[in-house]
């Protein structure tokens, strides 16, 4: 029998906006802010057709990561920026309550929810990276972020990228690449919270020259993956 899905998509880096209350600790004219560093571009239109598609529910934040990295565990190193990594254990703690743990929150609940009710969830998170990152060029199109060592992550995903170079010839999907899914981010958070029968956790990180092309694009390519992402779990 063919696994039912629940699938939510998320989107931690849809923007790049600062909070008035903020936006003294960023210098005018910060080049920073609209870089791979301040967000993802293209990944909220990316997570929208996604949850369009799939008739899934979207969680996403348009605050600029550069506040507080939402794809970051709580102790982790980078979850404060150089912006903010000086404030003062107070402020920080504010930040915390305002921005990182309520949308956490509000995703692990409705995994919860739907794991209770019987469900095995699929998470999407949608992401984009830069195409060229300290004079490398990262050769893909599209990456499939997994935990190998769960074995349904594994081969969704390893269908998945059949299907999509299928459908769209020319397409350079990876799997595990550029970055490995099993490294610190939310979906590995999420992994320790339920078990591997309950919840997979994807990323999808599409490079951002992609996002560059002209909207007409962008959007057939959106629906290249969401056809995909159906024709995978068979909805």
């Amino acid at each position: 029998m063919k696994t039912r899905f629940s699938i939510v998509v998320s989107c931690e880096h849809g923007g790049n906006r600062v909070p008035p209350v903020y936006r003294h600790l960023f210098p005018p004219g910060d080049r920073l802010l609209g870089s791979h560093r301040g967000w993802d571009p293209g990944a909220l239109e990316l997570a929208r057709a996604l949850a369009r598609g799939l008739d899934a529910r979207l969680f996403h934040a348009t605050t600029t990561r550069l506040l507080i990295e939402l794809n970051r565990s709580p102790h982790h190193p980078a979850l404060f920026s150089r912006y903010t990594r000086g404030l003062d254990d107070d402020e920080k703690r504010r930040i915390m309550a305002r921005y990182y743990i309520p949308y956490r929150r509000a995703l692990e609940a409705y995994i919860t929810q739907q794991c209770r009710a019987g469900r095995t969830v699929l998470h999407l998170s949608a992401h984009t990276f830069c195409p060229r990152l300290h004079g490398t060029v990262r050769q893909a199109d599209l990456g499939l972020l997994y935990d190998p060592r769960r074995r349904r992550e594994r081969s969704l995903c390893r269908d998945l990228k059949q299907v999509l170079q299928a459908s769209r010839p020319g397409l350079k999907v990876r799997r595990n690449y550029p970055y490995r899914g099993a490294a610190d981010g939310l979906t590995t958070w999420l992994r320790r919270c339920f078990e591997a029968q309950q919840y997979l956790g994807i990323e999808l990180e599409l490079n951002q020259r992609l996002t560059r092309a002209a909207p007409a694009q962008q959007r057939s390519l959106h629906r290249v993956i969401v056809a995909a992402v159906q024709a995978v779990v068979h909805i």
